[in-house]
C-alpha cells in the first residue's frame, strides 16, 4: 500500500474508535483520544500488534483500493495479480525430489484410476527445463540421435516425445531415449528397470570415451558433464526400481557405489534415498551414519533429514513413553533430546506433523519440492509414514509434542528459534507444484481473535450509522422509530398481559416500588 493510502487507512481508523468510544459507551469527546491511546498500548502488549494496523490492513484497506506490497502496481498490466504470483514462486528455490515417482509406471497409472492429474504444469515445465539441463548439450547436432532428443525434451505433447525416443533409437542406441521411454511409456516397474539397463549399457560406453577426451575443448567437456548426468541419473533410477521391486539390499548397495563414484554430484540429493532404504531394512546404526555426515550445520537442511534424526532420538524412549508419567517426573535427559528433536524438525517444516498423524489426507509428491512448504511433507510423509509407524509409541510421542514449537516461534514470519525465520512464499510456490484438488497446508495461519473482528464490525457499523445520519436526518429518525418500536414491541406486549393478569392495586403498589 502507498504511503498516502496507508496514512488515509490509518486516519480514518482512529476515526471509527473514536467515534464507537463517543457514540456507544458515551465518553466524552477530550477523553476519547486517550482512552484509543490506552487501549492500543493494552493490545499491543497482549498480542504483540497494533489493533488500528489490524483493523486498517483486514477492513478498510480494500475499500480505499489498498495494494499490498509484495505485488507489483502496474496500470498499464491486465495480469498483475499473475506476474506478482510468478515473482513470489521464482523467489522460492524448487528442488529437484530426489524420490520422485516414475511418470509411465505410476502417475499414469494414477490418472487412468482415478481421472485426475497429479502434476501441475508448472511441475512438468520445471521437469522439461531440468531434463535439458542435464540430458543435452551444444554439440548434439553433431550426432543425429542427440539432436532428435534435443528437440525431444522440448516437446510438451508426451507422444511426441515418446515418438521422438523411437525415432531415436532407430538411428543408434542412445541413453536418453532408453531414459525417456523408461519414465513415460514404461507401465510397470519391471519394463522400466529393463530399460534403464538398456540405457545403463549405452550410456556407460559414452562415458569412458567422454572421459578420455574432457581435456581436449570446450566441447569435450560440455559432452563429458552430460555423459556424467546421465550416468548419475541411470543408476539412481535402477537403484530405485530396485527399492520399488523389494530388492532393498541391493538398492543400498547401489546408492552406496554411486555415492563413493561421484561424491561431488550433491544436487541429486542420493544420501536421501539411500536414508529411506536404510531405514527400510532397519538399519538404524547405518542410518546415524549418514546422518552424522550430511546433518551438518554447513550443509542445506530437509524435512528427511530433520525427520529422521527425530525418529532416530524418539526411538530410544518412544516405547515407554506416557504424557502422564512424564508431567509427574518431568522428562529424562534422552526424552528431552527427543523432544528437541521434534521440535527441531517441525520448525523446519511443521506441515509434516499432521501427514504423519493421518490428521490429513496424502496425494501422490509432486516431481518438485519446496523446501520448508508443503510439497516437501507430502513427499517426506509418502515414503517415511511406514518407518514411523513401525517404530512403537513414536507417533504417539510426536503428537503429544509437535505443538510445543509454536509456543517457542510466536513470530515464525519475523524471528525463528534454530532456523531462519519461515519463508512467506511458501504457500504461492505450492498452489503452483501442488494439483487443485489438495488443500494446500498454510503455515503460519493468519487468524484474528475474535474481539478484533467483533470491534472492526462494531465501528463500521457506527461509522456508517453515523454518516447516514449526517445524509438522511429525517429518513433516518423514520427508520430508528420503527426500528425501536419493533425491538420493544414483545417487551410492550408482556407488559399489558402482565396489568390484565395482576389486580390494579397490587400493579400501582409495583410500579411505586
Amino acid at each position: 500500500m502507498s504511503t498516502i493510502a496507508w496514512s488515509w487507512t490509518y486516519f480514518w481508523t482512529v476515526v471509527l474508535c473514536d467515534a464507537y468510544l463517543v457514540d456507544i459507551l458515551r465518553v466524552p469527546l477530550r477523553y476519547s483520544d486517550n482512552l484509543t491511546k490506552i487501549f492500543e498500548w493494552w493490545y499491543f502488549r497482549k498480542y504483540g500488534t497494533s489493533f488500528i494496523e489490524q483493523v486498517s490492513v483486514s477492513h478498510l484497506r480494500p475499500l480505499l483500493g489498498g495494494v499490498d506490497n509484495s505485488s507489483p502496481t502496474n496500470s498499464n498490466s491486465s495480469n498483475g495479480d499473475a506476474d506478482s504470483n510468478r515473482q513470489s514462486v521464482s523467489e522460492c528455490k524448487v528442488w529437484r525430489n530426489p524420490l520422485n515417482l516414475f511418470r509411465g509406471a505410476e502417475y499414469n497409472r494414477y490418472t487412468w484410476v482415478t481421472g485426475r492429474e497429479p502434476l501441475t504444469y508448472y511441475d512438468m515445465n520445471l521437469s522439461a527445463q531440468d531434463h535439458q539441463t542435464f540430458f543435452t548439450c551444444d554439440s548434439d547436432h553433431l550426432r543425429p540421435a542427440d539432436a532428435i532428443m534435443q528437440k525431444a525434451w522440448r516437446e510438451r505433447n508426451p507422444q511426441a516425445r515418446i515418438s521422438a525416443a523411437h525415432e531415436s533409437l532407430e538411428l543408434e542406441d542412445c541413453a536418453t531415449a532408453s531414459i525417456l521411454l523408461a519414465e513415460e511409456e514404461a507401465t510397470t516397474i519391471v519394463e522400466a528397470e529393463k530399460l534403464f539397463k538398456q540405457a545403463l549399457k549405452t550410456g556407460e560406453g559414452c562415458y569412458r570415451r567422454s572421459q578420455q577426451l574432457q581435456h581436449h575443448g570446450a566441447q569435450y567437456e560440455a559432452q563429458h558433464r552430460r555423459d556424467t548426468n546421465v550416468l548419475v541419473y541411470i543408476k539412481r533410477r535402477l537403484a530405485m526400481c530396485s527399492r520399488k521391486l523389494g530388492r532393498t539390499r541391493e538398492a543400498v548397495k547401489m546408492l552406496r557405489d554411486l555415492m563413493k563414484e561421484f561424491p561431488l554430484l550433491s544436487m541429486f540429493n542420493i544420501h536421501e534415498n539411500l536414508l529411506e532404504s536404510l531405514l527400510e531394512l532397519q538399519n538404524y546404526a547405518d542410518v546415524q551414519a549418514v546422518l552424522a555426515k550430511y546433518d551438518d550445520i554447513s550443509l542445506p537442511k530437509s524435512a528427511t533429514i530433520c525427520y529422521t534424526a527425530a525418529l532416530l532420538k524418539a526411538r530410544a524412549v518412544s516405547d515407554k513413553f506416557s504424557p502422564e508419567a512424564a508431567s509427574r517426573r518431568g522428562l529424562s535427559t534422552a526424552e528431552m533430546n527427543a523432544v528437541e528433536a521434534i521440535h527441531r524438525a517441525v520448525e523446519f517444516n511443521p506441515h509434516v506433523p499432521k501427514y504423519l498423524l493421518e490428521m490429513k489426507s496424502l496425494i501422490l509428491p509432486p516431481e518438485h519440492i519446496l523446501k520448508r512448504g508443503d510439497s516437501e511433507a507430502i513427499a517426506y510423509a509418502f515414503f517415511h509414514l511406514q518407518h514411523w509407524k513401525r517404530v512403537e509409541g513414536a507417533l504417539n510421542l510426536l503428537h503429544c509434542t509437535w505443538e510445543g514449537t509454536f509456543r517457542m516461534i510466536p513470530y515464525p514470519l519475523e524471528k525463528g528459534h534454530l532456523f531462519y525465520p519461515y519463508p512467506i512464499c511458501t504457500e504461492t510456490a505450492d498452489r503452483e507444484l501442488l494439483p487443485m484438488f489438495h488443500e494446500v497446508s498454510v503455515y503460519p495461519k493468519k487468524e484474528l481473535p475474535f474481539f478484533i473482528l467483533f470491534t472492526a464490525g462494531l465501528c463500521s457499523f457506527t461509522a456508517m450509522l453515523a454518516l447516514l445520519t449526517h445524509q438522511f436526518p429525517e429518513l433516518m429518525g423514520v427508520f430508528a422509530k420503527a426500528f425501536l418500536s419493533t425491538l420493544f414491541a414483545p417487551l410492550n406486549f408482556i407488559m399489558e398481559k402482565v396489568e390484565s393478569i395482576l389486580p390494579s392495586s397490587l400493579w400501582h403498589q409495583l410500579t411505586r416500588i
